[in-house]
């Protein structure tokens, strides 16, 4: 696989992850979830729409789609598309690095599986 098609695909996995670390952040900001609790329609869509770390989340998924056509324009998807798994681990390290979420044994092991079968197809 050529380097600049590789650091795409590590660049758009890694705005994923990114992406899902704002928009959790965001979707727990006291407005937010002062909203959810009311439960009416039209104060939730405008706090969500308004929450600055939802809209850098938003921002950082299209900006890694960007980088993701051109990585699909380069490689087989079929090869391409596994390499997106990668995001889960990605965000589980930064879930635990940023929120403190626990990293069971099971999810740990969960992740290793993961990258394993990523270094199976890529080897292929």
């Amino acid at each position: 696989m050529p380097l600049p098609v590789l650091a795409a695909i590590v660049a758009s996995v890694l705005l994923s992850a990114l992406a899902q670390i704002a928009l959790k952040a965001g979707m727990t900001r006291p407005a937010v979830t002062d909203a959810l609790a009311a439960g009416a329609p039209g104060p939730i869509a405008l706090a969500v729409g308004t929450e600055p770390l939802v809209l850098a989340g938003l921002a950082l998924y299209g900006f890694g789609m960007l980088i993701w056509l051109f990585v699909l324009s380069r490689i087989d998807v079929s090869l391409a598309y596994p390499f997106v798994s990668l995001g889960i681990v990605v965000t589980m390290g930064l879930g635990y690095l940023v929120f403190g979420e626990v990293v069971s044994v099971t999810r740990a092991l969960g992740g290793a599986l993961i990258i394993g079968g990523i270094l199976v197809l890529a080897a292929g």
